[in-house]
């Protein structure tokens, strides 16, 4: 956020060409540093970190990992430098292929998302994570300090549509990346509801969005990357909903060889055949 006040906030290309900007790189050091810490009272180091800016890890090594941290530590880069508000910060831990754990995070409005696996999807509105962090570790097994950080958080369930029926569906597209294929599939909804309703948003809160129920689809086809999507996954999954491949209708893995994601669904929770074909 001192970044995002700044008149400069562009460092250099990407490898893909996008902005990556002075926060992006800032970001990226604070949470690795955090996530490496020792864990416990025996010094053991907790798990391998994968992170967009630090993501040139040979794949023969993260193979072997059953756990690892995936971050993206600025998602909506473009966002972040038309300082519209829609960027995010993303962690999710990563269990043989599936998020199991997803935290996004909205610096802008101090918004906190967060699901884990059995226990549901939240959302927490101007609760900084210094204080969260300031409440200290509990002991391991016990559920007191979830307790105290969901009292106050607002439970997410994707069940809008469900509950509307085929009167109204609501589609977020990105705002920085539409594509024809992306107008296409509007189009066919159309056929199955009386009203499609559009809404745009950046970054991961589109995945938010659905696990609210704010909103009911988000169709994606064009490129991504696994730190893109891990947490949101996590946060829609807890929530009710889905995000699948469009190739093989199965959910998002993570830790493949290539770190592209294919082209992909997340919808809330509400039958496949209202928008499959």
């Amino acid at each position: 956020m001192d970044v995002y006040g700044t008149d400069s906030v562009v460092a250099e290309k990407k490898y893909d060409g996008s902005p990556l900007t002075i926060a992006d790189k800032r970001s990226h050091e604070i949470i690795s540093r955090c996530l490496r810490k020792p864990l416990g009272n025996n010094g053991v180091h907790q798990f391998p970190v994968l992170s967009e800016e630090g993501k040139d890890i040979a794949y023969g090594d993260r193979a072997k990992w059953e756990y690892f941290w995936l971050v993206d530590p600025l998602d909506g880069t473009k966002e972040f430098i038309k300082r519209n508000d829609e960027f995010t910060v993303n962690i999710a831990l990563i269990r043989t292929n599936r998020p199991i754990l997803g935290v996004i995070y909205v610096p802008a409005t101090d918004t906190f998302y967060f699901a884990a696996r059995g226990m549901g999807s939240y959302k927490l509105v101007h609760q900084r994570i210094a204080e969260l962090a300031s409440w200290g570790q509990i002991a391991d097994g016990s559920d007191e300090l979830f307790n105290k950080i969901t009292k106050d958080a607002i439970f997410l369930s994707a069940r809008g549509a469900e509950t509307r029926g085929t009167a109204l569906l609501r589609v977020v597209g990105s705002r920085s990346h539409a594509t024809e294929q992306q107008e296409a599939f509007v189009n066919a909804l159309k056929k199955n509801f009386d009203l499609v309703e559009i809404i745009s948003a950046g970054s991961s809160l589109k995945f938010c969005l659905v696990a609210e129920g704010k909103a009911d689809i988000y169709p994606r086809f064009g490129p991504t990357m696994e730190w893109d999507t891990a947490a949101g996954q996590s946060i829609v999954g807890e929530s009710g909903g889905e995000v699948l491949s469009i190739s093989d209708r199965q959910p998002l893995r993570y830790n493949k060889k290539d770190l592209r994601n294919d082209s992909f669904l997340c919808k809330g929770r509400f039958p496949d055949s209202w928008i499959i074909p």
